[in-house]
């Protein structure tokens, strides 16, 4: 029901913590994948639902570093995974199914921005193949371990900034790092409108969510003074309206956890709750542009993304 943008009432907000939407929760036996899940957003999400009890695998482009963010935190692994590259993703999804463990909750959290023109792959865009079709792959291939599982993809109001590009998704004609990381960050919630349409009758229920605005590692090619200029920055502080990467880290968790969700599947979500659609063009104020959540568009997405990865386990 992606087109049910209304708030629920959840009782958390915009300043909840991922601890906040987990207390009381026990997680234990609970099986959860977090890409990007050693750094940023990404590593708060891992360290409260690792203190739920729930065990983290945590897949990794540098392994080594992973590990040593993670060397304190029970109940989690590493395993090597490069978005970029769809034989390191087939490699990470086999080694892993050989385990015949399944997941309950995946979080499509890694990703880039305001990276240069630099093709991936076949000469896919760098943000529309890391962010997106990477992520398309991993949850495809990883179909067998997912009954029941929520998948939550993790997307932001930079869609506002584009729509997906249909004659031109790779950029082959001009290039803006903003609109190629928009365009990323549209194909991440229409993923999740299509996946759950596709995965609902199996009992498996995907989300995209809105982390809010945080200053994180994400932001480590932007210039300081274009974060200032952009006005995230006010002196060496995040200006107002920004979060900590704990409280940028619930509304994952809390998609990832909530039974509020369970009739909203494909839904888009902000500040630990539905998203309402967007009324004005203002990043910091959010809500979900109308192409983001668009069913058609996501199927046509769905069978882009297929073509080009050479993979769907879901049709």
């Amino acid at each position: 029901m992606a087109s049910a943008q209304q708030k629920l009432g959840s009782g958390f907000g915009a300043h909840s913590t991922a601890d906040d939407v987990l207390a009381g929760l026990d997680l234990s036996g609970r099986n959860v994948l977090i890409t990007g899940g050693y750094s940023g957003l990404g590593l708060e999400a891992t360290r409260a639902l690792s203190r739920a009890g729930a065990h983290v695998v945590v897949p990794a482009r540098r392994p080594d570093v992973a590990a040593d963010a993670l060397r304190d935190l029970p109940r989690t692994e590493v395993r090597e995974l490069d978005l970029a590259d769809l034989g390191s993703v087939r490699a990470f999804c086999d080694l892993f199914l050989e385990t015949r463990r399944t997941l309950d909750i995946v979080i499509g959290n890694a990703g880039v921005m305001a990276y240069p023109q630099r093709p991936v792959g076949p000469g896919w865009e760098a943000h529309f193949a890391i962010n997106h079709l990477g992520h398309f792959a991993l949850v495809n291939r990883l179909r067998p371990a997912l009954a029941g599982a929520r998948v939550i993809s993790v997307s932001s109001s930079g869609h506002f900034l584009s729509d997906i590009r249909w004659d031109d998704p790779h950029f082959r004609h001009g290039y803006d790092h903003w609109v190629a990381y928009g365009q990323s960050k549209t194909a991440n919630a229409l993923f999740a409108v299509h996946l759950d349409a596709l995965g609902a009758a199996d009992g498996l229920r995907a989300f995209s969510v809105h982390p809010g605005s945080i200053l994180t590692p994400l932001q480590r090619r932007i210039p300081h003074e274009e974060q200032v200029a952009q006005g995230w920055i006010t002196g060496d502080r995040p200006a107002d309206g920004f979060k900590t990467p704990a409280q940028g880290a619930a509304t994952a968790v809390w998609a990832a956890t909530s039974p509020l969700l369970e009739a909203y599947g494909g839904a888009y979500c902000q500040d630990c709750d539905l998203a309402e659609p967007a009324t004005s063009d203002d990043m910091l104020v959010g809500g979900v542009k109308p192409w983001a959540v668009d069913p058609d568009a996501a199927a046509r997405l769905w069978r882009l993304s297929a073509d080009l990865t050479g993979h769907t386990a879901f049709g």
